[in-house]
């Protein structure tokens, strides 16, 4: 009996940590018209393959720190790409002059406050921390 019960603490403590990851939502400004995006549309405008919004604007994306667990989730689930994936890309990019990386911005809250102030803004944050001042377009599980 001691046997089922180790097996199911062990199941328990391996999924934790799926459990712990808090959902990451895509937010533009509630003005904007875009309505949805992909995550491959999301990755695309984040990894610098495109700086033009589904919608036709000019995309002005906002980035969380790289210690930030919740840009760790979004690269992974939106790019498949790890930290150390996302800041190599950005190097060839940026050094080559093909593209500019997104505005790193210090906290959840100063990307929702950018995103608000503007219509042409993107970036993410935990979904937990969305309110009336952003529009959700994606919400990465």
């Amino acid at each position: 009996m001691t046997t089922p019960i180790r097996a199911a603490s062990l199941t328990l403590l391996l999924m934790l940590p799926l459990l712990a990851a808090a959902q990451v939502a895509v937010i533009v400004n509630p003005k904007s018209a875009l309505t949805s995006l992909t995550a491959d549309q999301a990755a695309a405008i984040f990894m610098g393959r495109t700086n033009v919004l589904p919608s036709g604007a000019a995309a002005q994306a906002a980035d969380l720190p790289e210690a930030s667990t919740s840009r760790e989730q979004f690269y992974s689930k939106a790019a498949g790409k790890s930290s150390a994936q996302v800041k190599a890309a950005w190097s060839r990019l940026t050094f080559s002059g093909k593209a500019t990386p997104p505005k790193e911005l210090t906290s959840a809250a100063d990307v929702k406050k950018h995103v608000a102030a503007n219509p042409d803004a993107i970036g993410y944050i935990e979904k937990s921390a969305v309110d009336a001042t952003v529009k959700v377009v994606l919400v990465l599980d």
